[in-house]
């Protein structure tokens, strides 16, 4: 008999189940503090029931464990001093879409060699995610993988659905069993119906095939999830952050019967990827606000210690320190700048703001 199955298939490698590397990096009474009160904040931004912004913001991937954790620590500090108008969420991207080739993120290859060790890149994952919930800051990030959750899902406050991923069956169901609120964004052409679609199918029942805690495959069933809403990040050649785009966003909400929740990213085709633009688009979004935009819910920004980004060298050692390695990202200092002056501009109109 010829063979007829995994053909090119080199290996399969066993992995730690969801349930082990949950008992060796366990929630502490800390993290979850901060993983629960991330997640009730954001809904009920979501539900108005709270006027205030959240602002999904940190590198555009983790992959310097080191950095990453001193970003956060100054993150927070920063947090704690416009909790009156922002809510700051630390971006927390381990994983990483690729168009062709590149580096896959922190999971696939902790080693940034093509080594590819990912049962050791979920386990440092959740160590450096247990690490920023307990300084105090909910953390954001990218599902990308369906499989992914069920091993860091309980330390997310806030989950992203990329403009790639927001047409698959696969994520939409996925979304329909997460934790957080989900934000689906906009198609890489600009168009929103895979979004709108995708936030109505998220919010239904699904069935479909996973992994439960013990790592067995199982039908997973899940209620749907109530918190999607729509991630403007611009798309074929143009943003879509400013008035007329954000109207058109409004209607194309209204008229699929859905809360008016949007999120702008201040970066990708907003800023045509050049992080000095992420400034004036978060200004263009702060004015929206104080004109008395009430659909605009949070922000999102790439922002790393150092500006730019660099290319992984051969040799590790010569990385630069907080520079990301994938998106160019905002300095530290223009971050702290950005967030500082959207906190005095917002104070009056968001305390204006109709809350239920």
């Amino acid at each position: 008999m010829q063979q007829t199955e995994n053909i090119n298939i080199e290996a399969f490698d066993p992995m730690p189940t969801p349930e082990e590397i949950h008992a060796r990096v366990p929630m502490t009474e800390a993290a979850e503090k901060s993983v629960l009160a991330g997640r009730r904040t954001i809904e009920a931004i979501l539900d108005r029931r709270d006027s205030r912004l959240f602002v999904v913001v940190g590198p555009c991937s983790i992959h310097d464990p080191v950095a990453g954790l001193d970003y956060a620590r100054r993150l927070k500090a920063l947090a704690d001093l416009v909790s009156e108008t922002l809510v700051l969420v630390m971006r927390v991207y381990f994983e990483k879409p690729r168009t062709s080739t590149g580096w896959k993120g922190y999971i696939n290859d902790p080693r940034m060699d093509d080594s590819f060790h990912i049962e050791e890149g979920i386990e440092k994952a959740r160590e450096f995610l247990l690490a920023v919930n307990e300084i105090g800051l909910p953390a954001g990030t990218e599902a990308l993988d369906p499989i992914s959750p069920q091993y860091l899902g309980d330390l997310i406050a806030w989950t992203a659905i990329g403009a790639r991923t927001s047409e698959s069956q696969t994520h939409r169901e996925m979304s329909s069993g997460l934790s957080t609120p989900v934000g689906f964004k906009n198609g890489t052409d600009g168009s929103l119906d895979a979004a709108t679609n995708a936030i109505i199918s998220a919010s239904k029942p699904h069935s479909f095939l996973g992994i439960n805690a013990q790592g067995r495959s199982s039908v997973t069933r899940t209620r749907g999830n109530r918190y999607g809403h729509l991630v403007l990040r611009g798309g074929g050649d143009r943003p879509n952050y400013d008035t007329v785009s954000v109207a058109m966003a409004e209607a194309a909400l209204a008229k699929a019967k859905l809360p008016s929740n949007i999120v702008i990213d201040c970066s990708h085709a907003n800023s045509y990827k050049k992080p000095e633009l992420q400034p004036l688009v978060m200004q263009d979004v702060v004015n929206q606000i104080r004109l008395g935009n009430k659909s605009i819910a949070g922000l999102m920004i790439e922002s790393f210690i150092e500006a730019g980004n660099q290319s992984i060298p051969t040799d590790l050692s010569q990385l630069k320190y907080g520079c990301s390695v994938t998106d160019a990202c905002v300095a530290w200092d223009t971050t702290e700048k950005m967030i500082r002056e959207a906190h005095e501009a917002l104070r009056g109109p968001l305390s204006s703001r109709k809350t239920a």
